[in-house]
């Protein structure tokens, strides 16, 4: 019985149902979120990017672009093709509002961005 066991060299793991929940659960629990679709490639398999109304962003692994799409309409957010539009410059500014704090010393906790406006109805 091997202790240790390595995986086979250019074996890029799947997505499971973990990474779905993940990704259900950032939907459900923040507001104004996107999904961003980064293809296959040589070492990693097909992921979604989803960003918040304030910036912060996951990334998990998903089947393929199909079921990108499908997990859009499920979950009722936009879904785009990051070699096409790019990522949002929101996360791009959350990721370094992080890693200045973690730089500093602060709270692992970003400061919250101030809620979005509403127009009156």
């Amino acid at each position: 019985m091997a202790l240790f066991r390595r995986k086979r060299a250019g074996t890029i793991r799947e997505a499971g149902s973990e990474d779905v929940a993940h990704l259900e659960e950032f939907v459900r629990s923040r507001r104004g979120v996107e999904g961003f679709v980064e293809p296959r490639t040589a070492v990693t398999s097909t992921t979604i990017a989803l960003v918040a109304h304030d910036g912060e962003w996951t990334r998990r692994r998903i089947e393929d672009e199909r079921a990108a799409a499908d997990f859009g309409k499920k979950m009722s957010i936009p879904m785009y093709d990051v070699q096409i539009v790019g990522y949002p410059q929101r996360m791009r500014d959350w990721t370094r509002r992080r890693k200045l704090a973690e730089r500093d010393g602060v709270s692992r906790a970003i400061p919250p961005e101030p809620p979005l406006e509403m127009p009156p109805i």
